[in-house]
């Protein structure tokens, strides 16, 4: 048997990171990343995976929310992310954030995440049916999947998650659309 073929996605260039970086700072200002935080099911004490972490917005914000006895890992492919995601949780001396560098294989334990985050990178995988099945295996047999990405129309990210049959659709939040596992 053939192993299936995984097409790799690849960081975007440093100045091209660093530029994302100075606008994600000027949005995080006018939209606090906590907002978005609250429209999925994190609560106090869970464990989060923030997945194509990026700067760390969410990540950070999502530290907050679960405390000093939750933890987020903040996962991403390009090394300025974790770079950023690790100065900005010491800026805040947050201790429960762990960042994984990777480009789908979190190396993380089955069934050990409470939520996943797929904020705003959706649209950016090269192969989402592989990110798809490493986020159903990591998640708790209740986790919880909660998706944003306005590069699609609604019914479009929908169907995207739960064409593959991994995962449904529980309800929206505004923009969020949070998923279980089947």
């Amino acid at each position: 048997m053939i192993p299936e073929k995984i097409k790799k996605d690849t960081p975007m260039s440093k100045t091209h990171f660093k530029f994302m970086v100075k606008h994600f700072r000027q949005r995080d200002k006018k939209y606090p990343p906590l907002y978005k935080i609250e429209k999925t099911k994190i609560k106090e004490g869970q464990i989060v995976l923030d997945y194509g972490c990026g700067p760390g917005s969410y990540s950070i914000a999502a530290a907050e929310v679960v405390g000093n006895s939750g933890k987020v890992y903040a996962a991403d492919i390009h090394p300025l992310a974790i770079e950023e995601v690790e100065k900005r949780a010491s800026e805040r001396d947050l201790k429960n954030i762990e960042t994984i560098l990777t480009d789908c294989d979190t190396k993380l334990e089955d069934k050990t995440i409470d939520v996943v985050l797929l904020l705003d990178i959706y649209h950016d995988l090269s192969d989402p049916e592989s990110i798809l099945k490493e986020l159903h295996r990591i998640l708790k047999k209740n986790g919880w999947l909660s998706v944003d990405d306005h590069h699609f129309k609604d019914d479009e990210i929908i169907g995207k998650i739960i064409n593959i049959g991994l995962f449904k659709f529980i309800e929206r939040k505004d923009e969020v659309f949070n998923f279980t596992k089947v």
